[in-house]
């Protein structure tokens, strides 16, 4: 996947179950950021950073997705536990990730393979096109990184 190549297409439930079509948000730009697991301290620093940066976000336009492989249910704890006001959605079986290539190998000192999300960031424009792709971020940095990624792609 590079950017300026058109964003697969794809429909998760969010944190309340209810179904969301990246196709549906044509016209606007979209954070779609990939993230290993809800209720973990990288992951809760990450989105509470995208939630702190919301007004900035709301002004370059941008609609905000946070993937993970967590069940809705969780997602919702989550949301509610941080007061997350952006949407979450719920990639169980990996198959979103797998199209974005954030479903990765993890390293391990174990025989058996471990795989995991990627912590990755691809902004989309209004056309439905990737701007901007962030790889393994920094969930710390994250957050600034995405801004500026805004800032920089044509929109």
């Amino acid at each position: 996947m590079r950017e300026g190549e058109e964003a697969p297409d794809f429909e998760l439930p969010d944190q309340d179950g209810r179904n969301v079509r990246l196709s549906s948000l044509r016209g606007r730009r979209v954070v779609l950021y990939f993230y290993p697991a809800a209720m973990t301290a990288g992951c809760t620093a990450q989105a509470c950073a995208i939630r702190d940066r919301r007004a900035e976000l709301d002004s370059a336009g941008a609609v905000v997705l946070g993937v993970s492989p967590d069940p809705p249910k969780r997602l919702r704890k989550f949301a509610d536990a941080h007061g997350l006001t952006f949407t979450l959605l719920a990639d169980e079986a990996h198959e979103v990730a797998d199209l974005y290539g954030t479903w990765v190998r993890r390293r391990s000192k174990l025989p058996i393979p471990r795989y995991g999300m990627e912590r990755s960031t691809f902004v989309i424009g209004p056309d439905g096109r990737i701007e901007r792709i962030l790889r393994r971020v920094d969930p710390s940095e994250h957050d600034a990184l995405v801004l500026r990624g805004l800032q920089a792609a044509p929109g």
